[in-house]
């Protein structure tokens, strides 16, 4: 048995590419979570990704597709794990 949910669901569930991220506060704002922050004069980065839904949001958004969030097959959680909808 692997590490618990809430450590696996840590790991990073969006990653964000800092050479292409310019900043633009675009994901931030739409995030439903508030998973995203940018410090003022920075770029995004993930704050809380203990609350992250997997919602793509913040990577449609994007316009520099400086962000992919990590399915959640790939980091090893099922969705009736993460509590969301196997369909969602």
């Amino acid at each position: 048995m692997g590490p618990p949910v809430e450590a696996r669901l840590a790991e990073a569930p969006v990653e964000i590419n800092q050479k292409w991220c310019k900043g633009c506060d675009i994901c931030v704002a739409f995030c439903p979570k508030g998973v995203l922050a940018r410090p003022e004069g920075g770029k995004a980065q993930v704050a809380h990704p203990e609350k992250c839904t997997r919602c793509r949001l913040c990577e449609i958004m994007c316009p520099d597709l400086a962000i992919v969030v990590v399915p959640a097959s790939r980091s090893g959680i099922s969705s009736c794990e993460r509590g969301g909808d196997a369909d969602a």
